[in-house]
Parts: structure tokens; sequence; C-alpha cells
């Protein structure tokens, strides 16, 4: 009787350790099929990663209003015809098209200022094979067609900005326990930066150092061999304050 209730309680004990097992076997293999996909990981958490700003080729353009019976420029287009055309030595990536209007009712016009556009441009050093003439048609007959200069430039840019995948407030996201950087903060600031920079390149790598100033150097060598003194003086360095106060 003893045995065979021994036999029973190992046959009970077998039977519940091949279910343990079964049950492992089928817990593994669907955790084989399923992925967990990452909700979070895909933002970085470094706005300038989220928000890279990005060297690209852009456009600067000059419009020139001419009336119907007006044929030059005046003072004012002068001046802005000059500063685009010291601007174009300095920041182009190619030559300067001019966009005349055709079609319209100041077209004589805008030919006959152009002419002196083209002049003001060879003035300043600019090639004529530089610049190139094209004629549009606008898009708006009723509007006044402008004369538009236009060249190629490189340029910073980033965004757009304003965009919310992930609500801020509590939700079901699991980036919401994470304590994670919401996705548009610090966009605005790249974009400023962007707009703000001179020189695009200098986001990228350093400028080349420039000559130094070989007449100071010199001057500075000859002071200090001299056993002079080697700082800049100042004759009177209160000059210019505003108030005595605290004299």
């Amino acid at each position: 009787m003893y045995g065979s209730v021994m036999t029973i309680a190992r046959r009970r004990s077998f039977a519940a350790a091949l279910r343990a097992l079964t049950l492992a076997a089928v817990a593994a293999g669907l955790a084989g099929c399923y992925v967990a996909r990452d909700t979070t990981g895909n933002v970085p958490t470094d706005y300038r990663k989220r928000h890279p700003i990005a060297i690209k080729e852009g456009d600067r353009t000059v419009e020139v209003f001419v009336g119907v019976n007006r044929g030059s420029l005046n003072a004012a287009q002068r001046a802005d015809v000059t500063a685009f055309a010291m601007a174009w030595k300095k920041e182009s990536t190619g030559g300067i098209v001019i966009d005349l209007p055709s079609g319209t009712d100041n077209e004589l016009a805008a030919s006959q200022a152009v002419r002196e556009v083209r002049a003001l441009l060879n003035a300043t050093g600019i090639p004529p094979y530089a610049v190139n003439v094209r004629p549009y048609q606008p898009k708006f007959p009723g509007k006044l067609a402008t004369v538009r200069l236009n060249y190629s430039k490189m340029v910073a840019e980033t965004g757009p900005c304003g965009l919310w995948p992930h609500d801020l407030g509590p939700s079901a996201d699991p980036s919401y326990n994470e304590n994670r950087p919401y996705w548009n903060l610090g966009c605005a600031n790249q974009r400023n930066l962007a707009a703000m920079v001179e020189n695009p390149a200098d986001l990228v790598q350093p400028r080349g150092e420039a000559g130094t100033y070989n007449q100071r150097r010199t001057y500075m060598i000859e002071q200090y061999r001299r056993g002079a003194g080697t700082s800049t003086n100042y004759p009177n360095p209160n000059r210019g304050m505003l108030s005595d106060v605290g004299r």
C-alpha cells in the first residue's frame, strides 16, 4: 500500500514538472516571435541631433520696381544694385541671373533699366559673362512686374519647427515616464543660429588663419629688446565716462 502511494506521488510530481517544462517551452517560443518596439530610442536627447543645421544652396534676390514711364534707376535702387554686386563677390557660388518681365506694360522701361543695372554691375568689377538676362511671364499680369536680380549662395537651414509628434501631457506613451525632452525643444534656437551665422562654412570647420601683423610684431619685439614697456599706454583712461560717481 505504501509503495503504491509513493508511485502515485512520483507520477504526479513528474506530470507537474512536465507541464512546467511545456509552459516554459511555449513561453520561449512566443518570446522569439515578439519584437519589442522602441518608441523613444529614435528620438535623440541632444537638440543638435534632433534639429541639425544643414548647409545647402539657396538664392539671394533683389527686386527693382520699374514704372511704365520710367526707364532709369533712382538713387536708392542704384545703391541696392551696388550692394547686391558687393555681396555677390563675397558669397556667390555662381553667376548673376536677371529676370526681365516680358509681355507687361513696363516691358520697355524694364529693359532700359536692365541696361543701367548691367552697367552698374560691370562698374563694380563683375565681368559681363557672369551676368545672364532671361525673360519671365509674371503670374499676376495686373500687378507691377519687377526686375529681379538673383544669384546662388550657401545658406544654413534647419527645421521645420513647431512639430509635436507626442503629447506633452500624461499619456500611455512610454516616453512620458522617461523624462526625455520634447521634440520641438531647441528647434527655434538652432533656426536662429542658422539665420545669424555670417558664413555657413563656420558651422563645419574653422577658417584659415590670416597673415600676422608684422609691423606690430616687429615693434613689440624691439620694445622688449630695449627693455621698454610692451603694454599699451592710454593717455586718458577715464575719458568718456558718463558719471564721476565712485571715483
